[in-house]
C-alpha cells in the first residue's frame, strides 16, 4: 500500500560519526515541557544564546518554551508573518531565508550566537546560505530534517548509518512527495559542510501534540473521543511512532547544551507501540466507549483509503514505505531521550484543539470525514457479510 505523503513526515539529517559530549542516563517518562533528558542531572549549564530560524510554529515555539525553561536567551529569525505576536520578550529579527529575496539574511550578518536551530530549511541552497554565513560565528548548528530522508524505506529499524534517497537534478527546489526526502539529505550535506564536526541533524518521526496545525495525529484522539464504532486500520499489529513536540524540544534543547555533533533518528515512544496499542491508549484517555473495526490494509487500498492521509500516523508493515513506523531510536535514547506517556499527548492535544475557534474545529485537515468512514465501515461488513460492531 503507498504511503499517502500528504502532508507526510514534518521537518516535521551530514553522514558521520555521531559524538556525543557527556553520558545518557536510562531513560525515564514523563518530561514536563521546561525538562530534558539527559545524564541524571537536569540542571541546565551556563545560560546560552540561541538563534532560531523560523519560531513561531509548532515545533518552534516548544523550543522557545523549553530553553527559556532552562534560563538561554532566544532570538528568533523569520518573515514575521505567522503569530507574530508570540513571545513579546524574545529579540525578533526579520528577513527572508533566501538571500535573494528581500532584506534576506543581513539581519544576521555580525550577530554571534552560541548555537542556531534551523527548523524551516527545506532546499539545500537557502541551508548553505544561513550555515555558512553564520558558520564563523556560532559554535553549533542543529537542522531539523526527517526520517523521509532514507532510501529504502520497506527496511525495519532504519538506523542513521543507512543510505538516504537521491534525486536526479539536485539542484530542484520543487519540494513534492518524491523530492521532499532528498532534499533534507542534501540540507543536512550543505549543514555539514559548512559547520564540519558542529552540526547537529535531527531526524524526527511524526511530531504530534498542541499546536499541530496538521490534525495529523490529532484526529484520533478527536476521533476516538467520540465513541461509537471507529474505521480502525490493519489488523493492529503495524507498528506507530510518534514524538511530542515538547519532548523533541527537551532532546534537542539538552544536546545543544551538551554540544552534541551528529546524527539522531527522533521519534517514539521509547518502548515501541502498535497501532492497536495506540487506540486502546487514546480510548481509555478519553474514557470513551470507542468499538474498533479492524479493516485490513488491502481492503483499504481498494476503497482508495490511504495510510498517514486518511488514516493519520498508520503505515502497514507491507508495502514500499513499512520501515517508516519501525524507525531505530537506539541512538537516541543512549543520547538520553525521553518521551511522555501517549496519554497525557491526548489529554493535551484534545484541551489545545477544543479551545481553537469553531470554525477551526470543523475543519480537520487529516483523516477521513465521519460520512466517509461509514461507507468504508458498510462496505466493509458487506464484504465479509459482517454485522456492525456493537
Amino acid at each position: 500500500m503507498k504511503l499517502s505523503r500528504r502532508g507526510v513526515i514534518q521537518a516535521a539529517a551530514a553522514l558521520g560519526a555521531v559524538q556525543v559530549l557527556g553520558c545518557a542516563s536510562s531513560p525515564k517518562a514523563g518530561p514536563g515541557p521546561g525538562s530534558a533528558a539527559g545524564d541524571g542531572d537536569n540542571a541546565p549549564g551556563k545560560p546560552l544564546n540561541l538563534l532560531i530560524l523560523g519560531g513561531t510554529r509548532f515545533l518552534g515555539p516548544a523550543l522557545v518554551q523549553v530553553a527559556q525553561a532552562r534560563g538561554h536567551t532566544l532570538t528568533l529569525f523569520n518573515r514575521g508573518k505567522s503569530n507574530p505576536g508570540l513571545f513579546p520578550d524574545v529579540e525578533k529579527l526579520q528577513g527572508d531565508r533566501d538571500p535573494n529575496k528581500g532584506e534576506g539574511l543581513k539581519a544576521l550578518a555580525g550577530r554571534k550566537w552560541d548555537a542556531v536551530i534551523d527548523t524551516s530549511g527545506y532546499v539545500p541552497r537557502i541551508v548553505k546560505a544561513s550555515a555558512e554565513l553564520l558558520a564563523p560565528n556560532v559554535g553549533q548548528y542543529v537542522f531539523i530534517s526527517s526520517v523521509s530522508v532514507y532510501k529504502e524505506m520497506t527496511k525495519k529499524n532504519l538506523s542513521e548509518s543507512d543510505a538516504v534517497g537521491t534525486i536526479p537534478d539536485e539542484t530542484t527546489e520543487e519540494v513534492g512527495e518524491e523530492s521532499y526526502g532528498p532534499l533534507k539529505a542534501l540540507c543536512e550535506k550543505a549543514a555539514e559542510a559548512a559547520l564540519p564536526g558542529r552540526t547537529l541533524n535531527i531526524r524526527p518521526g511524526l511530531i504530534v501534540g498542541p499546536d499541530d496545525g496538521s490534525d495529523r495525529f490529532t484526529y484520533w484522539p478527536l476521533r476516538v473521543a467520540k465513541g461509537g464504532e471507529v474505521l480502525a486500520p490493519g489488523d493492529g499489529e503495524d507498528p506507530v511512532q510518534v514524538i511530542d513536540a515538547r519532548d523533541l524540544a527537551a532532546f534537542i534543547i539538552r544536546n545543544v547544551e551538551r554540544r552534541t555533533a551528529g546524527i539522531f533518528n527522533v521519534t517514539g515512544p521509547v518502548e515501541p507501540m502498535k497501532m492497536k496499542g495506540m487506540l486502546e491508549t487514546l480510548r481509555e484517555a478519553t474514557g470513551s466507549d470507542a468499538r474498533f473495526t479492524w479493516v485490513d490494509s488491502a481492503f483499504l487500498e481498494q476503497q482508495k483509503v490511504t495510510a498517514f492521509g486518511d488514516m493519520p500516523a498508520w503505515v502497514p508493515r507491507t508495502g514500499p514505505e513499512s520501515g517508516i513506523g519501525a524507525v531505530s531510536i537506539a541512538r537516541a535514547t543512549q543520547a538520553g531521550l525521553v518521551t511522555r506517556p501517549l496519554a497525557d499527548t491526548v489529554r493535551d492535544t484534545l484541551t489545545w484543539f477544543h479551545a481553537l475557534p469553531a470554525d477551526r474545529q470543523e475543519k480537520l485537515r487529516a483523516g477521513l470525514s465521519a460520512e466517509r468512514e461509514k461507507e468504508v465501515l458498510a462496505a466493509w461488513h458487506q464484504a465479509k457479510g459482517t454485522a456492525k460492531a456493537g
